[in-house]
C-alpha cells in the first residue's frame, strides 16, 4: 500500500541498481524472473511507472544463461571489476538524476548503501528529493542516515513473486555495457567476445574505474545569500548553552542581537525565535535575565535528555510551521545526537538549516546547510557596531523569553518564580525519576548485549571451571 508522501510518484519512472555480487541471483533461480519480481514488489505497493534496471557485477563471473535471461527481460547488464560497483552504480545514479527530475523513483540493492553510498546521497536527497526504496541479502544494525519508503530483503522480493501477478513491460532486449572500456552491445555474444579480448584486458588494466566513491556534496557551498522563499520566512534557533556558552564577560543582552546581524548579513529578515537549553541551577541569574529580556526563552534540563528535548521541541515547531521556514541549530554534537535522525526529516520535508558550534567539526556534516558559523564569531561584534546593537537589543526589550523546565514541563515568566520551582521537592523528585529510568534503561542495555555476547551456556561453562 501506498504510503501517504507517496501518491505522486505511482506512474512516476523507477530506475533500480543493482549489485549483483552482494545480492546474486540465487542458484537454480531463472534470470528472467528478476524483472517481474522487483515489478511486482512495486505494484503491490500500488506503482505502476516503467521500470529501468541495471545489474552490476564483473560479469566474467555470471553464467550465460542467467545474462541471457535478464537482457531479454529489459535488464541492463553492466561489467565491472567487483572493487567498483559501488562507485560504477553510484556515477550512473548521479546521471540519471540529473536527467530525471522528481517526481521519480529510486531503488538501490546492494548491502553497501548505509558504509558507501549513505552520506552523500542523504545530502543529495536534502537538497533535491526521489522516492527511495533499498534491499539487501542483510539489514545493517547500524540507523540509517537514509529516508526511505519500503526496504525489503532480496530474497523476499523473489520469493514473494508469483508468475501469474505480473507479465513484464519491457520485452525489449537490453544493453549488455562494460564501464571499463564505455562499450556497449545487445548481443552476449559480441559481449563476451569483447570482454576476452586483449584491448578489453588492457584497459582494465591501464585505466580502472576507480574505487573510492567521490562524494559531490563536498564541493557545496555554506554561507550563501537567502533565498527569495526564506528571506522573510520564520528562524527558530535551539541552542545547547553548554557547548556553546555565552564567553564570561560578556553582555549576555547582545546574543540575540549578535545572531540576527548575522541573519542580516545574509539577506534573511524573517521573525526570530530563541531558545537555550542548558542545566540552570548553574547559570548566573544576570545572565538569563539578559537573555529573557531580549526574548531568547531558557529551558531547563539536564545532560542525559538535553538533546531528547531539544529535538522534541524541533519536531513540535516543524509539525506548526511548515516550508519555507530557517531552523537552526547550536551545538557541538549535533553529529552524535540529531545529525541522523534531522537529515531523515530534512528529506522528507526541506527547511532551511543553520548551524553553530564552537569548534570546526573533524568532518563535514551530513546535514546540508545554508550557512555554518564558529560560535565564537557569530557573537564577535566591533566597537563601531556595538551601539546599532544595542538599539536591536532595546527593541526586543518589549517581549520577554519564557522560563522552561524541561524536566517538569512547567513555565514561568518570572526568573524568580523559575528559582523557587527549581529548588522544590517536587522538581528534585522529577529529576530523580528520571536520572533513575535513564540508569534502569543503561542497565537493561548492558544486560542485553551480555547475554548476546556470553549465551547462558558459555557463562555456565565458564563458571563451573
Amino acid at each position: 500500500m501506498l504510503g501517504k508522501n507517496e501518491a505522486e510518484y505511482v506512474r512516476a519512472k523507477i530506475a533500480v541498481w543493482w549489485d549483483m555480487k552482494d545480492c546474486p541471483i540465487p542458484q537454480g533461480y531463472d534470470g528472467g524472473r528478476i524483472r517481474p519480481s522487483i515489478e511486482s514488489a512495486f505494484k503491490k505497493r500500488g506503482y505502476s511507472g516503467p521500470v529501468f534496471i541495471t545489474a552490476y557485477a564483473d560479469q566474467n563471473q555470471t553464467a550465460d544463461d542467467l545474462l541471457q535471461g535478464l537482457s531479454s527481460t529489459g535488464v541492463d547488464v553492466s561489467h565491472t571489476i567487483s572493487e567498483s560497483i559501488c562507485s560504477v552504480m553510484y556515477s550512473d545514479m548521479l546521471e540519471w538524476r540529473s536527467k530525471n527530475p522528481p517526481p521519480a523513483t529510486m531503488m538501490i540493492i546492494s548491502n553497501q548503501v548505509e558504509n558507501v553510498l549513505s552520506w552523500d546521497l542523504a545530502r543529495l536527497q536534502q537538497e533535491t528529493k526521489y522516492n527511495l526504496f533499498l534491499a539487501y541479502s542483510f539489514s545493517s544494525d547500524i540507523e540509517s542516515v537514509l529516508g526511505t519508503s519500503k526496504e525489503w530483503r532480496w530474497k523476499k522480493i523473489l520469493k514473494d513473486y508469483k508468475d501469474e501477478e505480473i507479465e513484464s513491460a519491457a520485452a525489449a532486449a537490453a544493453l549488455f555495457y562494460c564501464k571499463s572500456c564505455k562499450f556497449d552491445c545487445k548481443s552476449l555474444e559480441k559481449f563476451r567476445k569483447h570482454l576476452s579480448s586483449k584491448k578489453h584486458a588492457l584497459e582494465e588494466a591501464v585505466n580502472p574505474w576507480g574505487v573510492e566513491l567521490d562524494p559531490v556534496t563536498k564541493l557545496w557551498a555554506r554561507n550563501y545569500a537567502a533565498k527569495p522563499e526564506y528571506a522573510t520566512a520564520k528562524i527558530a534557533v535551539w541552542w545547547n548553552m553548554k557547548d556553546c556558552p555565552v564567553p564570561e564577560g560578556y553582555d549576555a543582552t547582545r546574543v540575540r542581537s549578535s545572531i540576527e546581524r548575522e541573519f542580516k548579513n545574509l539577506g534573511y529578515s524573517g521573525p526570530v525565535s530563541i531558545t537555550a537549553y542548558g542545566d540552570l541551577t548553574q547559570t548566573p541569574d544576570d545572565l538569563l535575565r539578559g537573555l529573557s529580556s531580549t526574548g531568547v526563552d531558557v529551558a531547563h534540563t539536564i545532560s542525559d535528555v538535553k538533546y531528547k528535548r531539544m529535538f522534541s521541541d524541533l519536531l513540535a515547531w516543524r509539525d506548526l510551521n511548515p516550508p519555507p521556514a530557517t531552523m537552526m541549530v547550536i551545538s557541538d554534537q549535533l553529529e552524535q545526537f540529531l545529525a541522523k535522525p534531522l537529515a531523515r526529516l530534512q528529506q522528507m520535508k526541506k527547511y532551511n538549516l543553520f548551524l553553530a558550534y564552537s569548534s570546526r567539526p573533524y568532518k563535514m556534516s551530513v546535514l546540508v546547510t545554508s550557512a555554518e558559523w564558529l560560535w565564537e564569531s557569530l557573537l564577535a561584534v566591533s566597537e563601531k557596531r556595538r551601539h546599532v546593537l544595542q538599539k536591536c537589543s532595546d527593541r526586543r526589550s518589549e517581549s520577554m523569553g519564557v522560563f522552561y523546565c524541561k524536566l517538569c514541563f512547567s513555565d514561568c515568566k518570572s526568573l524568580d518564580h523559575f528559582r523557587n520551582h527549581l529548588s522544590s521537592k517536587e522538581h528534585a523528585l522529577e529529576e530523580d525519576n528520571i536520572i533513575s529510568h535513564i540508569e534502569s534503561l543503561h542497565y537493561q542495555r548492558r544486560q542485553w548485549i551480555e547475554m548476546e555476547m556470553f549465551p547462558k551456556s558459555k557463562r555456565l561453562r565458564k563458571t563451573s571451571g
